[in-house]
């Protein structure tokens, strides 16, 4: 660890990553870095890359799975104040990456706007949410997103506008090492109205997805708009299958809940096993949304 000596107040070497994963499993990360700031960010980034060390980038943790033999990178954890800030202006907002969506929701119903409450009980950060493109089966974020603020392949920071920006199922071209901000146009509403559409949108997803377990949110994407990836897991029989610790959710059989004592490699096996009874009954190759580091 000689070469991050002067980065060693923020470095902790062969460091458990369980804690910060929603599953709540897997080894440990052979470095994770809590940057307090943008220029420890750059910083850390550009000797990374002078020491060929690999990086992932942590937030929220909710769409990661960590192997059980741990991660041999350079994991930047992103929680600091620096990237967590929210600022509004008229109906454009901008967050920083390491904001939780449930925060970023509520700040922008309090100031009376509307269009992100789609997004009521989807976890995750802000970062996540616009690389991942975040949503249901009408809506996701990327229709949104006015502008996202990066640190591109050469540790240099960029701004990429809408023209810039593609997003599709799931999914969008922010390929970038790091997000650090998205901007968002909004519409304007009445606060109390954005709160009861938030509470019915909670409501029908507390009693459909099992909430309140340690999971992963949605594991696959859909195929195709019409074809959603858990009615073909429910219809291949495999609700309430497991695998060791891991078990395909009753309630909702796009998710996977690890159950005390499971182990990444369950949910592992778990998944190559739906991926292989949904092939063979219905010729849909499920594609992960989900990251195994």
């Amino acid at each position: 660890m000689h070469s991050f000596d002067d980065f060693r107040a923020i470095i902790k070497a062969d460091e458990p990553l369980a804690p910060h994963i929603w599953f709540r499993l897997g080894g440990p990360a052979a470095f994770l870095a809590r940057p307090r700031t943008l220029d420890e960010l750059v910083g850390l980034l550009r000797r990374c890359h002078q020491e060929q060390v690999p990086v992932k980038i942590l937030s929220g943790g909710s769409n990661v799975l960590v192997r059980d033999e741990g991660v041999k990178a350079m994991v930047i954890h992103l929680e600091s104040p620096a990237f967590s800030d929210v600022t509004v202006r008229d109906n454009i907002v901008e967050a920083g990456a390491a904001v939780p969506l449930t925060a970023l929701i509520s700040q922008t119903a309090r100031s009376g706007l509307a269009g992100l409450e789609f997004l009521t009980g989807i976890p995750g950060t802000v970062g996540g949410a616009v690389r991942g493109n975040a949503g249901d089966r009408q809506v996701a974020i990327g229709q949104l997103v006015r502008k996202a603020t990066v640190i591109d392949a050469s540790d240099e920071i960029q701004v990429r506008d809408r023209d810039d920006l593609s997003f599709a199922d799931r999914a969008s071209n922010l390929d970038e090492p790091v997000i650090l901000s998205a901007e968002f146009e909004l519409e304007g509403s009445d606060p109390e109205a954005v709160v009861r559409r938030m509470r019915r949108i909670w409501i029908v997803k507390k009693e459909n997805q099992p909430y309140g377990h340690q999971s992963s949110g949605c594991m696959f994407k859909n195929p195709t708009a019409d074809v959603p990836a858990g009615t073909l897991i429910e219809q291949a029989g495999l609700k309430g299958t497991r695998v060791g610790g891991a078990e395909v959710s009753d309630r909702h059989a796009n998710f996977i809940v690890a159950q005390p004592g499971a182990k990444a490699d369950d949910v592992l096996h778990l998944i190559d096993q739906i991926r292989q009874r949904v092939w063979q009954q219905f010729g849909y190759e499920l594609e992960l949304q989900l990251q195994v580091w």
